[in-house]
């Protein structure tokens, strides 16, 4: 190989600056994503409506979203090819925020965050039936496993089981069904397109409700709180996007479970909350399970084909 054939390939070093800096923008944006729960947290401390908190939430992203993106000078972006999934999309994501903020009256941040956890088992139970992804012995008895974790969490039938988990359960639903159809938009919209139409729906659900259920915030900390959800739920997913353009998605997934971290010290530290030792456990079970799915996913990903 001559030094000319050295210089035009790959840099192992700059290839592992940006699979670093990805990893890096993934912690930020599940930091951004467990402070956009406390506020909302907060916000319910002090008696403020979840709806209203939904509305602003979605009324504050949109607006940054339309900024950046400019749909009329670029009038591409609001163009779908699959409208009504995209509207299906945006509404599920209004279900995921609205049931997250109703949970969070009531439950710890470490409780509602690893029920979240189990979306990617849902979704890899999903993806069999919806998206033609056949699964393995193993990969069934892993999801398996991780939704026995969640109902170590949830604890079915004991009494001191708050209802507020059907909200959390909801809202891993929910979730687990708008990453399968992010993905199904993937072959048809860009990026840009599904950016726009994310926060849309719910901003068009809840706008109409708002005379009725609008009251003023009562001090510049309310306002800070309700302005800061939709920076922070904005920021977080823009981070999102950064990282899996610098690192594969099987590089960045395992950092997502670093929330769990960032959950339990808010908790902590802003509303005095220790997590109970079945939560802990549960949380235990799941992240497990997903990570041995992630595993898994990757082996298969990197088996050479066998010659056609």
């Amino acid at each position: 190989m001559t030094q000319a054939d050295g210089a035009a390939g790959p840099d192992p070093r700059a290839a592992q600056r940006r699979r670093l800096a990805g990893i890096a923008l993934m912690c930020g944006a599940v930091a951004s994503f467990a402070s956009l729960d406390a506020c909302g947290k907060t916000l319910a401390g002090l008696g403020v409506d979840p709806l209203i908190t939904t509305f602003m939430r979605y009324a504050v992203n949109v607006a940054l979203i339309t900024l950046v993106l400019n749909p009329v000078r670029r009038p591409e972006v609001a163009r779908s090819r699959r409208l009504g999934l995209q509207v299906l999309r945006s509404l599920l994501l209004f279900g995921t925020t609205a049931l997250n903020f109703l949970a969070l009256r009531y439950l710890q941040l470490a409780e509602t965050v690893s029920i979240q956890f189990a979306a990617p088992l849902a979704v890899a139970l999903l993806a069999g039936p919806l998206l033609g992804e056949r699964s393995s012995r193993d990969r069934l008895a892993a999801i398996a496993v991780g939704f026995l974790g969640v109902l170590v969490i949830v604890r079915p039938g004991l009494g001191d089981v708050h209802p507020a988990v059907l909200f959390s359960l909801g809202n891993m639903v929910c979730y687990a069904f708008y990453v399968i159809i992010t993905r199904k938009l993937a072959a048809y919209d860009s990026t840009a397109t599904t950016m726009f139409f994310s926060g849309l729906a719910g901003l068009a659900v809840m706008a109409p409700a708002m005379p009725w259920l609008w009251t003023s915030p009562a001090s510049a900390q309310v306002w800070l709180l309700l302005v800061g959800i939709g920076l922070l739920g904005t920021f977080g997913h823009w981070l999102l996007i950064l990282a899996h353009a610098r690192a594969p998605a099987s590089v960045l997934a395992p950092f997502i479970y670093t929330q769990l971290i960032w959950s339990v010290s808010l908790g902590l530290l802003v509303f005095g909350d220790v997590p109970n030792g079945w939560t802990l456990a549960g949380a235990g079970v799941v992240i497990g399970s997903g990570l041995y799915l992630l595993a898994q996913e990757t082996r298969r990903a990197r088996r050479p084909m066998a010659p056609g």
